[in-house]
């Protein structure tokens, strides 16, 4: 008889079938609640298999022949397991998740990539143990759920409503995945009749259409590319506030984050399509079939990153699609250049590799053996491996069964090689004649004007905006009366990147373009608006009120750029609004408050530390957002709060309003104070 207790890996021994949970989520106290049945059959002959489980308190097992209990991080079944036969035990469980499940104001919602689900919900670690996980969740009667597979029926208990979640087939279980929040939705179908469920919050409802837009064209896309069916029952895509990520392909729930949630306006630079098309793709390549380990991470991120990649080319065209892999290989010629290139088989790769470097390799391979052989051999690894785990070498071999020839020297250039290989990637991309066009471009970038400036004129005549950029960028660096009647010339396009460059890059600007440039102030971007209004309000002291009037209702991006930003200009202008001074400081200080996402929070603390704002509230804040769940904001928050710490005319105004500090925060400084 073997015995797994001190080991680790358990996959040979047994195989988990099946997790029915019940699971009660507190936003009050931050803990869950629940009762598990679990259903595993035993491979071998053994005396103990487990469950991973974090710090969970176990009760109420209802199996007399199988001892139930638990060490700090998993729950072990103790008995006489017989191989190849079936057990089933219920039991429940009480825990504080410390990551995995994040509780914010509004919502509750769960990330288990990377975190691990075993933090609120007894399951494996190890992603080679497919299990088909059914979710109950119980939420306030006023709250919405989304969790895996299809919901089979909600109806009220004890206060509580009870959402009732089926899968049909099985999954890793950092696959599992639930939100709760206040959401509207709406349901669309595909051509193969999948119906997609789109969540929305109340408030962003006009938001809608260009959040989702080309939804249905990218499912419809990728299943017709892909050549194998939607392996799933439905799908759904819920933004959530504070995300960890840009998204998380959950099996049939993507969760991504509410930044990407905007208007017509903010679609322009800020639109969730790319991350859209990634995370669809992620239910084939991810969830569909599984990396049996790191070493081959590119099977998901390469293959999402590439697929993802074909969606675009489709809906945006082929200039963008090769736009694209141009800077993708830039910056991998850039990291491989400085002696930091990795191996795609790397499993320690960053993610540059195994997203973008993996989309590379894929789009050579393709270019390779043709259209025809790559799509049959992507259907067949993914008929062949559904529901399973894989390795590099079982897409390989599906490759090689259709080309008829070994892949040594792909292998060794793409998979195994550190270095990017630039030349091959170089030579793809002149299949482009835009590409073509644009190096021709930037070659120029060491001309004399005078050799070039009719070439310059001409590339503005199409109104590409990749070309348009390039031309306005060489512009900046020529003598401006030079190159007077191009900068004209340019603002009288209508590409709009190529306009936002003359934004970005006109940071002094000449006054007989002023007229010119305040035109960027009525572009259908927010990043343009922004950048216009700053340089506008500082180049032109006597404009000030007028563009501080007209700007005065726009609020941006879902981190409200364009408003902070306005608000500072305001507070900061004594001319303008004198009576509203303290109103416009309110508002900005408000901002830092937990009540909003972090996004916001960020922007509002940098605006406020750079204008003396800093009292003892947004000091209550700023310390609060030192433990926030997202690493990026809580490192920025730390780092701010150290720089003021660091004045000691700071720590004197806080000592002198100490009073108005939480005791939390008074804690926190009290060395310092």
């Amino acid at each position: 008889m073997l015995s797994l207790q001190g080991f680790a890996q358990q996959t040979p021994l047994v195989d988990f079938i099946s997790i029915n949970a019940e699971v009660y989520p507190n936003n009050l106290d931050k803990t869950v609640r629940g009762n598990v049945l679990v259903k595993f059959k035993t491979l071998q002959q053994t005396d103990s298999v487990f469950l991973d489980a974090k710090n969970m308190h176990i009760s109420n097992a209802s199996n007399s022949n199988i001892t139930v209990s638990a060490s700090d991080n998993k729950i072990w079944f103790t008995g006489d397991f017989k191989q190849n036969k079936v057990y089933e035990l219920a039991f429940s469980y009480q825990v504080t998740p410390k990551k995995a499940l994040y509780f914010t104001p509004t919502q509750i919602w769960t990330q288990g990539q990377g975190k691990y689900t075993s933090n609120w919900l007894p399951s494996l670690d190890d992603m080679n143990d497919k299990i088909t996980f059914d979710l109950t969740i119980f939420a306030p009667e006023n709250k919405t759920v989304i969790a895996n597979g299809k919901l089979k029926a909600t109806s009220k208990t004890a206060g509580l409503k009870k959402w009732e979640f089926d899968m049909t087939h099985p999954m890793s279980s950092y696959l599992v995945a639930f939100a709760i929040g206040d959401y509207t939705k709406k349901t669309m179908y595909t051509s193969s009749q999948v119906p997609i469920e789109l969540y929305i919050k109340p408030e962003d409802s006009l938001k809608f259409e260009p959040t989702y837009r080309y939804t249905q064209e990218i499912f419809n896309f990728l299943e017709t590319e892909i050549g194998v069916s939607y392996p799933w029952q439905n799908y759904k895509e819920v933004p959530v506030r504070d995300f960890l990520y840009a998204g998380m392909e959950n099996t049939t729930a993507t969760f991504f984050s509410e930044a990407f949630v905007v208007d017509s306006i903010g679609f322009t630079d800020r639109n969730y399509i790319t991350v859209n098309a990634h995370e669809l793709a992620h239910q084939w390549f991810g969830n569909l079939i599984t990396e049996t380990n790191s070493e081959h991470h590119w099977l998901h991120e390469g293959f999402a990153t590439y697929y993802a990649l074909l969606a675009e080319k489709k809906i945006l065209g082929d200039d963008y699609y090769y736009w694209k892999l141009y800077n993708s290989a830039e910056q991998l010629k850039q990291q491989s250049d400085a002696g930091k290139g990795e191996a795609l088989l790397n499993p320690k790769a960053s993610s540059l590799t195994f997203y973008e470097k993996g989309a590379w390799a894929l789009h050579i391979l393709r270019e390779k053996v043709g259209d025809q052989i790559f799509k049959q051999a992507v259907k067949n690894y993914l008929t062949k491996n559904a529901f399973k785990n894989v390795t590099t070498q079982d897409f390989l071999s599906e490759i090689e069964t259709g080309y008829k020839k070994p892949l040594t020297n792909f292998k060794e250039n793409w998979l195994q090689q550190t270095a990017f290989k630039t030349e091959e990637a170089y030579n793809s991309l002149l299949k482009s004649p835009f590409i073509k066009s644009y190096f021709k471009l930037v070659s120029l970038r060491e001309q004399p004007l005078s050799q070039k400036k009719e070439t310059l004129s001409q590339a503005l005549n199409n109104h590409n905006d990749y070309l348009g950029q390039e031309v306005v960028y060489q512009l900046a660096l020529e003598n401006y009366k030079d190159v007077k009647d191009l900068y004209l010339k340019a603002f009288k396009t209508t590409a709009i990147y190529t306009r936002q460059a003359l934004a970005f890059s006109l940071e002094k600007i000449p006054n007989d373009l002023r007229y010119e440039y305040e035109t960027l102030l009525q572009d259908k971007s927010y990043l343009t608006i922004e950048a216009a209004l700053y340089n506008l309000w500082k180049t032109f002291p006597d404009g000030r009120t007028k563009y501080l009037d007209h700007t005065q209702h726009i609020i941006g991006f879902q981190n409200k750029n364009v408003r902070q930003l306005w608000l500072a200009l305001a507070i900061i202008t004594p001319e303008y609004q004198p009576v509203l001074k303290q109103q416009f400081i309110t508002e900005l200080k408000s901002y830092t408050s937990p009540i909003f996402s972090f996004e916001i929070r960020q922007k509002a603390f940098e605006y406020c530390s750079q204008l003396n704002l800093v009292d003892a509230r947004v000091l209550d804040n700023l310390l609060q957002a030192n433990t926030h769940p997202n690493w990026r904001f809580k490192k920025f928050s730390r780092n701010l709060l150290e720089t003021l710490l660091e004045d000691e005319t700071f720590i004197e105004k806080i000592r002198q309003n100490k009073q108005q500090l939480s005791q939390e925060s008074l804690d926190y400084l009290k060395d310092k104070l």
